[in-house]
């Protein structure tokens, strides 16, 4: 299928930005909730939920609204440190990154049912096999429960798609691949060779890119870590042989969402990061 040209996408990502910070949405209402009755999700957990429910009144999980295609989940995790308003690694561009990229999303797959707010979800909650699409960032900070550990766990093997995103160079990659040798012990990473389907749902992706966060875009500089310190794709595959986690490393596409407006922002590294992204949930969601 072909794809929209750059141009196109640029020109909606400058729309996105008056629509993000004045479009005045009204909040929808809050449904009322109720702790799960379940050992695996801790109430210290439960509380952030709620936290964050009182504090960003548009998020998905305020409302008992299922039923949609498509809700952009982000994973809530334990973490040793934080971007993210002090609420910990996972937080990270959150929430304009996650808005932004549902504008653009919301306009270019006009075929999904799209729920257009965040969702930021507790990884040991029960509701997460709600959503098929998880999105978890900075994981080399994270330090994972043994709830956290089953609750993706059995996400995964259930069927959830997970996408991991912005962290690098080896030490990174060394706590990420000890959490993830617990979440899935018998199922390797392996590289995503550049003509998997993955690479061509939507968009043809030919090349790997580095995606810089705004500090160093600015500056021209575009890595984050010392040495070795290239882009790749990984995976881990299910019992058919598909992709069940798709891991960027050295790349932070949610950086490109969250300043795809600022006209410092390199064109070509945010047109790739949402391309590379719809080719990602177009492939979890039909896989």
């Amino acid at each position: 299928m072909t794809g929209l040209r750059p141009a196109l996408i640029v020109v909606s990502l400058l729309a996105a930005t008056a629509a993000t910070d004045s479009a005045g949405r009204p909040a929808p209402e809050r449904a009322p909730a109720a702790e799960p009755a379940t050992s695996s999700a801790p109430s210290e957990a439960w509380r952030l939920r709620e936290a964050l429910l009182e504090s960003e009144p548009g998020l998905a999980q305020a409302q008992a609204e299922w039923g949609r295609d498509f809700y952009f989940t982000r994973a809530i995790y334990s973490g040793r440190r934080g971007w993210g308003r002090g609420r910990g690694s996972w937080s990270t561009d959150f929430p304009k990154a996650d808005r932004q990229f549902l504008f653009i999303l919301h306009r270019l797959l006009t075929m999904l049912d799209l729920h257009e707010w965040e969702n930021p979800v507790f990884l040991a909650d029960p509701e997460l096999r709600r959503f098929p699409f998880l999105y978890m960032l900075e994981v080399g900070y994270m330090t994972l429960s043994e709830p956290e550990i089953e609750g993706l766990r059995n996400y995964l093997e259930a069927g959830g798609f997970l996408v991991v995103d912005d962290f690098w160079g080896e030490d990174e990659w060394r706590n990420f691949e000890w959490h993830m040798s617990r979440v899935l012990p018998d199922r390797p990473i392996v590289k995503i060779p550049d003509d998997h389907p993955i690479f061509h749902q939507f968009y043809d992706i030919e090349e790997i890119l580095t995606v810089p966060s705004i500090n160093n875009a600015v500056r021209g500089r575009y890595k984050e870590c010392w040495g070795p310190c290239e882009p790749a794709i990984y995976g881990i595959l299910d019992d058919r042989g598909e992709v069940m986690v798709v891991i960027n490393h050295n790349t932070d596409l949610g950086d490109a969402w969250e300043w795809s407006e600022n006209p410092y922002y390199p064109i070509d590294r945010s047109t790739y990061a949402y391309e590379l992204a719809i080719n990602y949930i177009i492939y979890g969601l039909s896989h």
